[in-house]
């Protein structure tokens, strides 16, 4: 009776009516009471889906039927709010046999989930004790860190952000945004594919090659404006170096020299906790990973670290907490997941000699679930250390690294100082201090206050700072000797303009400083512009970028110019509406047919060669329709006629011919004089049909896949300027001279012009008659 009953609020599951008598005949009552429950749960009717496993249960004797079923339904209760008793089921069906991933898959989403509907939920950030906001501003001042922004060791324009912290050894991808080396390597190596742009979502970078290469010019601005973070990336590189090659006390060494330097790097400590955790350390692993998850709480390695330290320590509960909070921010983090499974395995395992006491306690398991959804990282739109974990509320001031007294943390804080003052950046930071010192040191006190009531002043005065440090020669093309306009950075870690860097590559597609190789970088044409460099550009030196924008629209007003200066293409015979293929292989030709794309104006003008002039008085105006490249920065350009021209002065830039020109059209003609010109204009064109239809089979053909079919005749004769199209299409496919054909783009006379074709036709008709 349950069974039947349950049919009937099934039938309207997704809105869809369903017909239970067709239902009945898909197969047996107990499979289609599973097929609805499926859909129950996918459209969210979580206690029906419930009800209906309960009812299924009831008639399966197989255990691992049996299992199936006590899973999918503890799956539902769970998602339906009633996790006590979901967690209870679990229980019941690791007794069966102990539960695999594909058993947890929707344990571990419903727990994942409830850890970012938390998230959402909260209507304010966390807000960390002012005492541990302000000890961690006044540990980074002490060391010479100039700012705590969104990396907690610097400013936000120059975070990475996979790792969040401030870029070390940034590379450019293709698609113009910046990361670190490292980062980028370790993201490839893990998911074994391209990477994915943390910004964009472009996948291009496996395209261009397998080699990052280090962006020069921002990698030596950094070093410039950030020494401290320099060298503290230095030594975690050093650090590292000896960790892979088992040194575990020199790594260590060099990570708490690296920490001196930049106490508010959340990478630091979560690699310090690694060591810790190969040495064997784990209290002090699981310290500096709670210091990394503080100065970082949407990073979801620090949790990695913190619950592989918690593992360590035999807290599988917390550890699984941490995993899950992981997933939370990080969905597709394999090895979280991995652990994940396994831990909530462990603890959903039935009680044994070797399973620790602690994990069988029923009510632990479901207090595990508030702390999860206690330690959840509020949302936040500028990351920095000031936004911790509410877990973070309840426990003491960060912890003091415990390599180090607070006396030696001091000392060497002050030694570090010293040592930094050289840098101009820390020398103009303290002399605005020591103006506003007086003698008893109370403004120093009262720094030391504001330090823990506003924690994230230290940002917004970086960009002071940095913006008086930023010499526009930091940012110059070395082609140009100018300030970067539209910077593009290529596969080797060069920066040019894009305009000079077309204008090399027009030359050798290699780099002009390097000369690396780019021919594949050069049939991609793939020229995004780098973001962080536009961006400093923007910000620090807006005066300079003002005027070099002034610079670049002088040269482009003056390029768009249809009149003045017209780029001139030597070669053939064009015109109007006439299709006119290109093979541009020439580099001042690559050139002019880029800055017309430029401009926009997509035209330049076509001419014969003169031997005395340069080129013919009289040419057509091309418009550019598409360009195909090649990996050798030759082109294939396709154009079309548009408008006949006369040449009134010659000239020449850059390397190929301009020309200043006044365009040409058609006199018309009205009564008599139309009537005439119209009779003329059928009898010429009934002769070129004639012409056309004589023509081997293959060289009509031949003729039409370069020119298009022949066109038909216009309505009206004279709407256009430049008179029936048909006209010029004869002329462009008739075996004449271009000498032959050039008077006719002169003619502004259309009866001059029908005239001089029935002459070519005529003469034409009466040599083959002659053969």
């Amino acid at each position: 009776m349950a069974a039947v009953l349950l049919i009937k609020p099934a039938a309207h599951i997704g809105g869809k009516e369903t017909d239970s008598t067709l239902l009945l005949e898909m197969g047996t009552e107990s499979e289609i009471m599973l097929q609805l429950a499926v859909e129950a749960f996918q459209s969210k009717n979580f206690d029906l889906a419930a009800d209906i496993y309960e009812c299924q249960l009831a008639g399966i004797g197989d255990p691992g039927s049996r299992q199936e079923l006590m899973v999918k339904r503890a799956d539902a209760l769970a998602f339906g709010g009633k996790f006590t008793e979901a967690f209870g089921l679990y229980r019941q069906a690791s007794e069966i046999d102990r539960l695999r991933s594909a058993h947890l898959d929707n344990l571990i989403e419903y727990l994942t989930g409830s850890i970012r509907r938390q998230d959402a939920g909260e209507s304010q950030p966390s807000i960390p004790r002012r005492e541990e906001a302000g000890a961690v501003a006044a540990a980074a001042a002490a060391a010479g860190c100039p700012g705590v922004g969104a990396t907690g060791c610097g400013y936000e324009d120059f975070t990475c952000r996979i790792c969040l912290s401030s870029l070390f050894e940034p590379v450019t991808l293709p698609c113009g945004h910046c990361f670190c080396k490292k980062c980028l390597e370790r993201e490839r190596k893990e998911k074994d594919r391209p990477v994915v742009c943390k910004e964009c979502g472009d996948t291009s970078e496996g395209a261009i090659g397998q080699t990052y290469r280090v962006n020069v010019i921002l990698s030596n601005l950094l070093a410039k404006w950030f020494p401290a973070l320099h060298q503290a990336g230095q030594l975690r590189r050093e650090g590292n170096g000896l960790y892979a090659e088992k040194k575990m006390q020199a790594a260590l060494e060099k990570y708490n020299q690296a920490i001196l330097m930049a106490p508010t790097d959340h990478i630091l400590f979560s690699n310090r906790s690694q060591i810790h955790s190969s040495l064997k350390h784990y209290e002090k692993a699981l310290r500096d990973a709670e210091m990394a998850c503080r100065l970082m709480p949407l990073w979801s390695k620090g949790h990695v670290r913190k619950a592989q330290a918690l593992v360590s320590l035999g807290r599988t509960e917390e550890a699984l907490r941490e995993y899950l909070v992981c997933l939370s921010i990080e969905p597709d983090c394999r090895l979280a997941k991995t652990e994940a499974h396994k831990l909530l395995g462990d603890v959903l395992a039935p009680v044994t000699d070797q399973v620790p006491e602690h994990i069988s306690d029923y009510s632990n398991i479901l207090s595990c679930r508030a702390h999860i959804k206690n330690s959840t990282v509020a949302p936040s739109q500028t990351l920095s250390p000031a936004q911790w974990s509410s877990e973070s509320r309840r426990s003491s001031a960060p912890p003091v690294p415990e390599w180090s007294d607070s006396s030696k943390v001091k000392s060497q804080g002050h030694l570090e100082t010293r040592k930094l003052d050289h840098c101009s950046l820390l020398k103009r930071k303290q002399k605005s201090t020591e103006e506003e010192t007086d003698e008893g040191g109370q403004e120093r006190r009262d720094d030391r206050k504001r330090f823990k009531s506003e924690p994230a002043e230290g940002t917004e005065s970086l960009g002071c700072v940095t913006g008086g440090l930023l010499d526009p020669t930091d940012l110059e093309c070395s082609l140009c000797m100018r300030l970067f306009y539209e910077p593009v950075t290529m596969p080797c870690g060069h920066t040019f303009c894009l305009q000079c860097l077309e204008r090399c590559l027009d030359h050798n597609p290699k780099c002009p400083l390097c000369k690396e190789e780019l021919s594949e970088y050069l049939e991609q044409r793939q020229y995004s512009k780098t973001v962080l460099m536009e961006k400093l550009i923007s910000k620090y030196l807006p005066s300079e970028l003002m005027e070099r924008q002034k610079i670049h629209r002088e040269e482009m007003a003056e390029f768009s110019n249809l009149n003045k200066n017209v780029p001139i293409f030597v070669c053939t015979m064009a015109f109007p509406t006439v299709p006119c293929p290109l093979h541009i292989f020439e580099p001042c030709y690559r050139l002019m047919v880029r800055r017309c794309m430029e401009t926009g104006t997509n035209c330049f003008g076509m001419c014969l060669g003169d031997n005395l002039k340069g080129f013919a008085d009289y040419g057509c105006l091309l418009e550019i329709r598409d360009v195909q490249f090649f990996s050798d920065g030759r082109s294939v350009v396709d154009t079309i006629g548009r408008r006949r021209f006369k040449v009134i002065q010659h000239n020449e830039r850059d390397g190929y011919n301009t020309a200043d020109i006044e365009y040409l059209e058609d006199i018309k003609v009205e009564g008599v004089a139309e009537r005439e010109l119209q009779s003329l204009h059928d009898v010429v064109y009934d002769l070129a049909l004639v012409w056309v239809n004589s023509l081997k089979a293959e060289q009509k053909d031949r003729i039409e896949g370069h020119f298009g079919p022949m066109p038909e005749k216009d309505s009206v004769l004279q709407p256009s300027p430049n008179g029936p199209s048909w006209c010029w299409w004869l002329l462009a496919v008739l075996p004449l001279e271009g000498r032959a054909q050039l008077p006719f783009l002169a003619i502004t006379s259309l009866k001059d012009r029908l005239s001089g074709i029935r002459k070519v036709l005529l003469f034409m008709a009466h040599n083959t008659r002659h053969r």
